[in-house]
């Protein structure tokens, strides 16, 4: 059963296309992460998907009826993890979870037990009487979590949940997604951190310019740029003029930079690891080079041209 299928969807903010014919597919019980590079459009497709944008083309179904005319019904099957912090800081975990439940029309014994199990469920018990002002980072999101739980929806929509906080509570977070697949929930979870996905994902979909450029398993993706070689080359000094050199070796499809660090990704069998040597040493020297298999971030940076992350320099 498909619980998300979206169709050319266009979004229009002024004269920018924010959404350019977006087209989005998810079956029950799938963890699809969602990739792609800042201003690519994904908040405003998770948007979109949620009712809270209005689409200028395109159509959206959700377990099987059009979001159009079924926003409240749909609405209350729907989970929403924010990247920014939904939560009251002067209300305790427990109230927080009370005012988000009743928002869901939930009361009674059915409320008391759905904030005790969502407590549970992220970790945060004995955190129950607590404001989330005096939480850590962690705590906080995984109570934003808890209250996007509190209705138990069949489609959970997680959007950057995990920015900015510590290791311990991301592994937290990602071991409660996986505890969700497993209880029937399907879940659409976009974040800059490849290794997140690489952990939980059943298929990945890469985004850019408002538009999905592919999709499928890891794996899979992988498989579409084995033709390709990567060196990771360290060097004493990354002049404009050795990045130019490289550039020019045969076979050489992109060289990204970042400081003296470069990466240099060529046909496969080009048998540039020599030549790469030559010109780095005669540019200064080299500290370090090593060869990779390819990476789920080796597709992004081959289909987008683009570092999931900022701060990180592209040539060709």
């Amino acid at each position: 059963m498909l619980i998300v299928e979206s169709k050319g969807l266009i979004k229009r903010y002024g004269n920018e296309r924010v959404l350019d014919h977006a087209e989005l597919t998810i079956k029950e019980g799938e963890i699809v992460g969602l990739l792609g590079p800042n201003g690519a459009g994904k908040t405003t497709l998770i948007h979109a998907l949620c009712g809270l944008v209005t689409i200028d083309a395109g159509t959206i179904h959700l377990f099987g009826k059009e979001l159009t005319g079924n926003l409240t019904n749909i609405k209350e099957r729907i989970g929403l993890v924010t990247q920014e912090l939904t939560i009251f800081e002067e209300l305790t975990a427990k109230e927080n979870l009370t005012f988000f439940g009743g928002l869901y029309g939930l009361r009674g014994e059915t409320l008391q037990q759905r904030i005790e199990d969502a407590l549970d469920f992220v970790g945060l018990q004995s955190q129950a009487k607590k404001q989330p002002k005096t939480f850590s980072g962690g705590m906080k999101r995984r109570l934003n979590i808890a209250c996007s739980l509190i209705h138990q929806p069949k489609l959970l929509i997680m959007d950057e949940p995990t920015v900015g906080i510590d290791p311990q509570s991301r592994n937290h977070i990602l071991e409660a997604v996986r505890k969700l697949q497993k209880q029937g929930t399907t879940i659409l979870y976009s974040t800059h951190y490849m290794e997140e996905l690489q952990a939980i994902a059943s298929r990945v979909v890469i985004m850019d310019q408002g538009h999905i450029i592919t999709e499928g398993t890891i794996k899979d993706l992988i498989a579409t740029i084995q033709h390709e070689e990567k060196i990771n080359l360290e060097v004493a000094a990354a002049s404009g003029d050795l990045l130019s050199k490289l550039q020019q070796l045969e076979g050489v499809k992109q060289v990204i930079s970042e400081g003296n660090n470069l990466q240099i990704i060529s046909r496969l069998g080009a048998g540039n690891l020599d030549r790469t040597l030559t010109l780095a040493k005669e540019a200064g020297g080299v500290l370090s080079i090593s060869a990779e298999k390819p990476t789920l971030e080796d597709v992004f940076l081959t289909l987008t041209g683009k570092h999931l992350r900022d701060g990180e320099e592209y040539h060709e």
